[in-house]
């Protein structure tokens, strides 16, 4: 897998019909900086609104992945997202001069194919992944589906589908290594559906483009030719077609024997893409449609966001925003009271600090907490997180020379990991409410990646006590 960050060299554009509106459409692939993601312009809307392609934006399953946003859609997009990600593109802008993309031949492989000849370009900014480091586990009873992911170093990728029916047996597909078997093995994967689907599919507003050139139609019913050819004639689709003897609507051959099973996992790399970051792990699914797949995709993104939170809570590397000899000019506390060794972040927009304690043996409060195996107080824990919040409060507005910060309540205060000699702890507290001189904070405390105490904690800025 790339390390880096890329996206393409020039800007490329494709034109067709949209698979469901059936509306002319061309849609063109321009180069975007780094931690720009995917998004699409709606070049035929006034002042051109933007849709980042994100989970969070998805609006509609029926039969494709349509992402609304800033008053504009676009529908289809999962086979967009799909070459995207199985080129490891990260960063590209799509402009679009209708409501969905063009649907090619069904499959990938045409947006794979301009997205080829535009180049790639590998950008400075390493690639930020969602990495599994749990199970997750996604079931639908009454679809008969279930999702699992599972913590791995690579990205891999197996489905299952089952329609139960005699047209379409049991198949399944698994990609290992998006860089050798994407281009070959999945992009051209087309999608299907079944010649009973077809009649309720259109009355359904959908296929308006469909025809026999980018979609496969799996036989499950037998009927006379004259019959079909009327059928698809209501349907507006002008080809003449026969049943045939191979199970495929006019006799037309599988590009690969599992060819449906395929274009599902196509169908659930582009609905993965709107998590918004490439995946570490293994993806294991059975029976996946838009619809779980989208639900999945939300689970997955909800990871990465805590994730990205963590990282930025324990980054050791920050410059001291205040050191301890600072802190001690601001601070009354002193030995052995005295739990912030610095603070790293400030940010008054988020209303948010960051502060450090560095545990070690030394501490006074080890000989006796305990003697055989110390361990910090959760008391002084919460105290510690009191009092970088309190230094929030000291270098706020609402701070005036000569006041005091009171620490006056701690609720749902939650010990989760101990506490000992040699860890680091990081302190995040984030300002939630104010009413008049009193405020309310959330505080949690990390060593590395583990959150190990939480709570509710309010103070006060009041007068100082007469002499």
């Amino acid at each position: 897998m790339n390390v880096l960050q890329r996206t393409i060299k020039q800007s490329v554009s494709l034109s067709g019909i949209g698979l469901h509106t059936g509306n002319p459409s061309t849609i063109t692939f321009h180069p975007a900086p780094e931690n720009y993601g995917f998004r699409f312009i709606r070049t035929d809307m006034e002042r051109h609104p933007e849709i980042p392609a994100l989970v969070d934006y998805v609006t509609d399953i029926a039969r494709g992945t349509t992402i609304t946003c800033n008053g504009a859609s676009v529908h289809t997009v999962e086979h967009v997202l799909a070459a995207l990600v199985g080129l490891e593109i990260d960063n590209c802008r799509m402009e679009l001069t209708a409501n969905e993309p063009p649907i090619g031949d069904g499959s990938a492989l045409p947006y794979a194919e301009v997205l080829l000849q535009a180049g790639f370009e590998d950008q400075k900014a390493p690639r930020e992944f969602v990495e599994i480091d749990q199970m997750l586990r996604y079931v639908n009873e009454s679809k008969q589906t279930e999702i699992v992911a599972l913590p791995n170093d690579d990205f891999r990728i197996t489905v299952m589908i089952d329609y139960q029916n005699s047209a379409l047996a049991s198949q399944h597909s698994g990609l290992f290594d998006l860089h050798s078997e994407f281009l070959r093995d999945f992009a051209p994967a087309r999608t299907f559906c079944f010649l009973t689907e077809v009649e309720s599919l259109h009355e359904q507003g959908l296929i308006r483009g469909g025809s026999l050139d980018n979609a496969i139609v799996i036989v499950d019913k037998e009927m006379p030719d004259e019959e079909l050819r009327s059928m698809l004639t209501r349907f507006d689709i002008e080809q003449n077609a026969v049943l045939g003897h191979n199970g495929i609507l006019n006799n037309r051959l599988l590009r690969f024997k599992n060819e449906p099973a395929r274009h599902k996992l196509l169908d659930m790399l582009g609905d993965l893409a709107l998590i918004g970051a490439p995946i570490k792990g293994q993806i294991l699914a059975a029976r996946p449609g838009h619809a779980v797949n989208i639900e999945f995709a939300k689970k997955i993104r909800s990871l990465h966001k805590q994730q990205k939170n963590k990282k930025k809570t324990v980054n050791t590397s920050s410059i001291p925003v205040l050191d301890i000899n600072q802190i001690l000019k601001v601070m009354p506390h002193r030995y052995p009271f005295l739990l912030v060794d610095r603070i790293t972040n400030v940010d008054r927009e988020a209303k948010k600090i960051i502060g450090y304690k560095n545990v070690t043996i030394n501490e006074p409060f080890f000989p006796g907490h305990f003697p055989e195996r110390p361990i910090m107080p959760g008391v002084l824990i919460i105290e510690a997180m009191a009092q970088v919040g309190g230094l929030y409060l000291l270098n706020s507005d609402s701070y005036q020379e000569g006041k005091l910060v009171f620490f006056m309540a701690i609720n749902n205060a939650k010990f989760r990991k101990p506490v000992i000699p040699g860890d680091q702890l990081v302190m995040e507290v984030t300002m939630t409410g104010k009413r008049f001189n009193t405020f309310a904070m959330s505080a949690k405390g990390y060593v590395g990646d583990t959150l190990v105490a939480e709570a509710e904690l309010s103070a006060a800025i009041v007068d100082t006590l007469p002499a």
